[in-house]
């Protein structure tokens, strides 16, 4: 990796690190639902860079967000490290495994599941250990997440688009 690619990596993460400070001052109608802003950077990062970049990109992201806001190894620090982490090499390995099936779109969606999922069963292994819980939270974030990774998804193929008119 050549140094140009390090400082671009090293400028992705603080572009993460303020869309992940930015939601946690940004009211949300449920505590522990967010938009997922900073995964915007990793779905752009991923193919200009690849999954280690990427990987890096969210491990920062979570480590250096959790430290600022003070939620280091709390709750907050290991669902967001699973489902980052989950989400990022669900991502990975779509992109990697079927580069002409799915879209970025259909990447961030795939993303978003993994990264749902993760963050349930984390919950449920480390918080919860009710399933019924986990099951009547589950629809609302799925769902949630849903919408915000197709949000998430459309917002980066225009981004990658405009990266790649600018050359």
């Amino acid at each position: 990796m050549q140094s140009r690619d390090r400082y671009r990596i090293a400028l992705l993460s603080a572009y993460a690190l303020a869309l992940h400070g930015f939601e946690a001052v940004v009211p949300s109608p449920v505590p522990w639902l967010r938009l997922g802003l900073a995964n915007i950077v990793t779905l752009v990062t991923l193919p200009l860079y690849g999954m280690k970049a990427a990987l890096m990109v969210t491990g920062v992201r979570v480590l250096l967000g959790s430290l600022f806001l003070g939620t280091f190894l709390g709750p907050a620090f290991f669902l967001s490290l699973s489902g980052g982490m989950a989400g990022t090499l669900a991502m990975g390995a779509t992109a990697a495994l079927f580069p002409r099936l799915f879209s970025t779109l259909g990447i961030s969606l795939v993303g978003s599941f993994f990264h749902n999922a993760a963050q349930l069963l984390v919950a449920y292994l480390l918080f919860v250990q009710r399933i019924e819980g986990i099951l009547l939270v589950a629809p609302i974030l799925i769902t949630a997440g849903t919408v915000t990774g197709a949000v998430n998804g459309l917002v980066s193929k225009y981004l990658l688009a405009e990266l790649e008119k600018s050359g």
